[in-house]
């Protein structure tokens, strides 16, 4: 039985207030761990003023997905920490969560601030719902136009789809894959056209 694996289904924001400092959550699917920094520099951009914006991530399917956390500022494992426990306690991968912080005067202490940065990560996903991921691979294909009606043909029967696509000389095509047509594909491939691996 396949596993089966969860991410956002959409970009979201939280906030709440917890003894006058602001909390604000926002979450985002990403597919690998240069989006999810792509996303942190955003939020910084946006919060330039901030205390804090302190994240996590978790991105991959299978055995070794690779997970990420950063305090930023904030006592060493009360704010990076709970934040991936929240990705980790929902079940998500392929997902990035940043909690910003506006300072209020008043210190938390270091259960308050593991308890403000969990809560409103794991209520930032709630908001945000999960959808179904299937873990998929990325292929780039040079197709000579005489191949092309074929290699379309391959690609419906397993379930691809085109990312990219140029026409010149040749027609080049970027497309996502659901991993489980893995050998199939590319044995069906083989010889038919020139094939290249890419990161999904």
């Amino acid at each position: 039985m396949d596993t089966v694996y969860f991410t956002v289904a959409r970009k979201c924001r939280w906030e709440q207030k917890i003894e006058r400092s602001l909390f604000i959550g926002q979450v985002s699917s990403v597919t690998t761990s240069e989006e999810a920094q792509a996303f942190v520099g955003q939020i910084k951009e946006e919060h330039t003023q901030a205390t804090h914006n302190c994240f996590a991530y978790r991105v991959g399917c299978g055995e070794h997905p690779v997970t990420y956390f950063n305090d930023h500022g904030e006592p060493s494992g009360t704010a990076g920490r709970p934040i991936l426990n929240a990705i980790l306690r929902t079940d998500l991968t392929n997902t990035v969560v940043v909690v910003t912080r506006y300072f209020g005067g008043k210190k938390l202490g270091i259960r308050g601030l593991i308890d403000a940065y969990h809560s409103t990560a794991l209520q930032t996903l709630e908001q945000a719902g999960r959808s179904r991921l299937i873990p998929s691979f990325a292929l780039v294909l040079n197709v000579s136009y005489p191949q092309l009606a074929v290699v379309n043909h391959l690609l419906q029967t397993y379930e691809a789809k085109i990312l990219n696509e140029k026409y010149a000389t040749s027609v080049h095509l970027k497309v996502s894959v659901p991993q489980k047509f893995h050998s199939d594909l590319t044995s069906a491939l083989t010889g038919l056209v020139e094939v290249q691996w890419d990161e999904a």
